[in-house]
């Protein structure tokens, strides 16, 4: 009985230590050690129908297809960053991912403290970026124009609504090119903005966005992590529209999602966990991408709700901002310069 007691004590211990890491092994063919590959979340966590798990399906997607190992740390808050990167340096990870610009100051600390290992972060970039960090980040006003110039185009009262998580340079990608796109199908159409202060805040966003549609706003765009989880709910629950973000979010409300703003992690992911394999590593670099690369744009699910016509419009909105001729704006200086108001 003792003997029973020390095993369950220590299985105990195991399951303790665990905590929130995640691994999931790929095995060589042919016997060899996998390129190991690790992430930490942002407080989203990794199942947040936002840009934190659609890292980890650009993750699942590379262990599937280049046979790499993968693991996730979630963070809880703030303060779990850097614990959680140094347990994945512990782990012995050929690279580790920070998932959103509020791990930039940790995932710098811990590049470096550790010039040998390999970091990437998912929206922030450096002017001065050590040799074995990459940053990645989207232009992500580019598809916030796109959804914006539908909202503007399908809106009944002329009034629409932007719920922004926290506020940066990231969230204002999306805020002023949803502006803008609205401005820019519809001149008169009116633009609720409140920001949540959080990005898993679900009852947040569901109460702003439960006001803006008493305010009359038949359609509110999120880019707010869980937050916009909220918004879709009250949507549902109003009888109204709701524009996901990051990844096609029609199948949270199937009849009340109208569109999302797509912003591809999970491609950015897989595309560098191919060149590690292949033997590149951009350390020192930011990878910037956009509609020219396929990694931002409007989800598929959209035509189940946009006119045919108005997306054809959209196709070609597309190419006239590959091309130069349309410019989006990414922040409020460049909104005002466009004149777009504010």
């Amino acid at each position: 009985m003792r003997n029973i007691s020390v095993v369950a004590i220590v299985l105990v211990a195991i399951i303790t230590i665990a905590g929130c890491q995640r691994s999931d092994d790929a095995g060589q063919a042919d016997g060899s050690q996998p390129i190991a590959i690790a992430m930490v979340t942002d407080v989203g966590g990794v199942n947040d129908q936002s840009f934190n798990q659609s890292a980890w399906e650009g993750m699942q997607m590379s262990r599937d297809q280049l046979g790499v190992r993968i693991s996730y740390a979630e963070s809880g808050q703030g303060s779990d960053y850097g614990p959680n990167l140094e347990t994945m340096y512990d782990a012995g990870n050929e690279l580790i991912w920070g998932i959103g610009f509020l791990m930039a100051d940790a995932i710098r600390t811990a590049a470096v403290s550790n010039p040998s290992q390999k970091y990437a972060i998912i929206d922030f970039a450096w002017q001065d970026t050590p040799n074995n960090l990459l940053g990645v980040v989207f232009q992500a006003e580019q598809p916030s124009f796109l959804v914006g110039y539908i909202a503007g185009k399908m809106t009944e009262s002329g009034i629409v609504g932007f719920v922004g998580g926290i506020s940066g340079d990231v969230i204002d990608q999306f805020d002023y090119g949803f502006h803008a796109g609205v401005a820019y199908a519809n001149p008169s159409a009116r633009v609720l903005r409140q920001y949540a202060d959080s990005f898993t805040d679900a009852a947040r966003g569901k109460s702003i966005a439960s006001q803006m549609f008493l305010e009359g706003a038949d359609i509110v765009f999120a880019a707010a992590g869980s937050v916009g989880d909220g918004v879709i709910e009250a949507a549902k629950e109003q009888g109204r529209w709701a524009i996901g973000v990051d990844r096609d979010q029609n199948y949270l409300a199937p009849e009340h999602v109208l569109t999302s703003a797509m912003k591809r992690v999970d491609m950015a992911i897989f595309n560098v966990a191919e060149g590690l394999v292949d033997g590149e590593w951009p350390g020192g670099t930011t990878k910037v991408l956009g509609l020219v690369d396929g990694a931002v744009g409007i989800a598929p699910s959209s035509d189940k709700h946009v006119p045919t016509a108005l997306l054809a419009e959209v196709r070609e909105l597309e190419q006239q901002i590959i091309a130069g001729s349309v410019r989006v704006p990414f922040n409020r200086a460049t909104f005002a310069d466009y004149g777009y108001g504010n």
